[in-house]
């Protein structure tokens, strides 16, 4: 059996890559979801929720430290908008937004208007 380098990143970033298609997505798709955890921690003790918690146990309390560790579980997914459809939505305002899914069961976690891409 191969042993695993050590490194300072766990879960190492070639695990994270296998989990989507480029290095831009993991940067943006973990952001967004760090994000989403802040918020949700934020929020707590204020009422009901519309952020999904964080859907992984984690040593960390770090918001980022927990997204990654949910896109390594397979917990934290992303969803790429139709070409086509946005083009038949006009004003919309996502060119090219990446929408973060957190898998609590049927609840996704809809893409924030402010992350619409490097090109905006």
């Amino acid at each position: 059996m191969a042993q695993r380098r050590p490194t300072l990143m766990d879960p190492p970033v070639e695990e994270l890559l296998d989990k989507v298609d480029s290095k831009f997505t993991l940067v943006a798709l973990s952001a967004k979801r760090a994000r989403q955890i802040n918020s949700y921690y934020n929020q707590l003790g204020e009422g009901l929720g519309v952020v999904v918690p964080p859907q992984v146990t984690s040593v960390s309390g770090k918001p980022l430290t927990i997204a990654f560790e949910e896109i390594a579980a397979a917990k934290a997914t992303f969803h790429r908008p139709d070409p086509d459809a946005e083009e038949t939505a006009e004003g919309e305002g996502g060119e090219n937004t990446l929408e973060a899914v957190a898998d609590a069961g049927a609840a996704s976690v809809p893409a924030d208007s402010d992350d619409a891409g490097p090109g905006a």
